[in-house]
């Protein structure tokens, strides 16, 4: 199978990877030729790319936050270690620190996310096929242990970078869908909150990585039950290869080209860059450290300055701060409640990775249906909204356990379990939608010669606050029992709509002036 043609001429040198202008062009000196058109028609080619890409990045997702603590303590793994876990993860709350150098290197021949995507993927397959070779009896012991979590950490690795990648490829694709007609005539750009196709791309990556999350998580389970421990990761990795396949053969190059001119003139820019710093190498050694002071000033403020330059990005950045705090509190308490309740962890893993997960597809779904009736930024705090009057189901469901007899419940008789797997599927589904609506005004906000790294930053921002909440969830349900925790929950939720309510009125000022 052949990879697809570059739009770049035949004499550039497509084996070394490019760098490029802080703007994100590549700096390809050689002639690349006029940029090619988008194609006519629906982007059932660019879905169905995007689709598989988050399910490839989903299956090792999925075996590392559901499958594996499972496993670990199935193999009398102490909970000591097994909580040491969380911090495989850690990669994806520090990728914006790498991002721009993804949006910046870039192989001409491939295109700019392909170039990362496909070695990424591939790594990814051999590193899960490598723990199926180890001995799953030996997991107990400290170097088979400390030498797996060294593997799954280079494993998220790759995937946070893979995500980079991919969320570059997706917001500069969608973007472009919306900039041409289809008769191939410019049109003048749409706003992007009004864009059908960034609601159904975001939709189609959170379909992905939850089909990705529910195979590599609750699925896993259930096949490691029945096959060996090596054939279970070998078929993992021949998953992830087998959805490398449509990347492979997606030409990214003809559907995102970088305007000729532009790139001239960002060429002209770097130029004239570079001759300031050969310029400043020659002064005395006292007056260095200015220009490089102005260097890294340089650098910070043109990879992040753009979101708090101005009053709507000032807003804008409180949304992402504010996001996900409430789903931190809440959702860590969730499964220890269900515990306590009694429920067997057996039928937790079935309940809240498969309903929960398949009720997010749902979402998600509705969502996108949803995102091509209303502007994005009243849907983004309607289904906000939504999530927070879900939340208050838990309320419903610890009182239930706590406090039977507040809801009519017999003394010694206890809420049915299903109460419980239906409020967590509700949930699942409403925050779903407030994802794929986050998702899509993420988009919005990202440049489009910087996608990749603008999306990843606000991803990132997402999860600064909500982290923090989640570590001290524990210790308000333990000082307020869990109905208190939830109530607490829901009025930190309906706190948390106040940044997007006031993001809105300035947004919708912005888009009239």
């Amino acid at each position: 199978m052949m990879p697809p043609s570059s739009s770049s001429s035949s004499s550039t040198d497509s084996s070394v990877y490019t760098n490029v202008d802080p703007t994100g062009s590549a700096l390809n000196l050689a002639d690349s030729g006029p940029p090619e058109s988008q194609n006519d028609g629906p982007p059932y080619t660019l879905l169905t790319v995007l689709l598989t890409l988050y399910f490839a990045q989903g299956l090792p997702s999925g075996f590392i936050t559901q499958a594996l603590p499972a496993i670990l303590r199935d193999y009398d793994v102490s909970l000591e270690m097994i909580g040491l876990s969380g911090l495989l993860l850690a990669p994806w709350a520090l990728k914006f620190l790498w991002a721009p150098v993804v949006d910046q290197y870039f192989s001409p021949k491939w295109g700019r996310s392909r170039s990362w995507i496909l070695p990424l993927q591939l790594l990814s397959a051999m590193i899960v096929a490598a723990v199926g070779l180890f001995n799953p009896q030996q997991l107990s012991t400290p170097q088979t242990l400390w030498a797996l979590y060294a593997l799954l950490f280079f494993l998220s690795l790759i995937g946070a970078t893979h995500d980079v990648a991919a969320d570059g490829l997706a917001t500069r694709s969608l973007s472009q869908l919306v900039r041409q007609s289809s008769d191939n005539k410019a049109i003048e750009a749409t706003s992007t909150a009004h864009n059908p196709y960034q609601g159904m791309g975001n939709a189609v990556q959170v379909i992905g990585y939850r089909l990705g999350l529910i195979l590599g998580g609750g699925v896993f389970l259930l096949v490691l039950g029945n096959w060996s421990w090596r054939y279970s990761f070998f078929a993992m990795a021949a998953l992830i290869v087998l959805n490398t396949l449509p990347i492979w053969r997606y030409p990214e190059n003809k559907h995102i080209a970088i305007s000729q001119h532009q790139t001239q003139a960002k060429t002209d820019r770097m130029l004239s860059q570079i001759g300031h710093q050969r310029q400043a190498s020659s002064t005395s050694d006292e007056t260095l450290a200015e220009p490089k002071a102005r260097s890294v000033a340089h650098y910070l403020t043109d990879n992040y300055g753009y979101f708090w330059h101005n009053r709507e990005m000032r807003a804008w950045l409180t949304v992402l701060l504010s996001f996900k705090i409430v789903d931190g509190i809440s959702s860590g308490m969730v499964k220890p409640m269900m515990v306590d309740m009694g429920i067997p962890t057996g039928s937790i893993g079935l309940w809240v990775s498969v309903l929960g997960s398949g009720a997010s597809l749902l979402g998600a779904a509705l969502a996108a249906w949803l995102l091509k009736r209303m502007a994005h930024h009243t849907a983004l705090l309607s289904f906000n909204a939504f999530q927070v009057v879900t939340t208050g189901l838990y309320v419903l469901v610890a009182i239930g356990f706590e406090h039977p007899n507040w809801l009519g419940v017999g003394a010694g008789a206890s809420i049915p379990f299903w109460w419980t797997y239906a409020a967590n599927a509700v949930e699942h589904m409403a925050a779903a939608m407030a994802l794929v609506a986050m998702l899509t005004m993420v988009m919005h906000y990202a440049r489009h010669q910087k996608a990749g790294s603008d999306f990843t930053t606000q991803v990132c921002l997402l999860t600064v606050f909500s982290g923090v909440s989640h570590l001290v969830s524990g210790f308000i349900a333990a000082q307020l029992g869990y109905s208190g925790h939830f109530v607490l929950s829901v009025a930190v939720g309906v706190l948390c709509l106040l940044p997007i309510i006031y993001w809105r009125s300035v947004f919708v000022r912005s888009a009239t002036d």
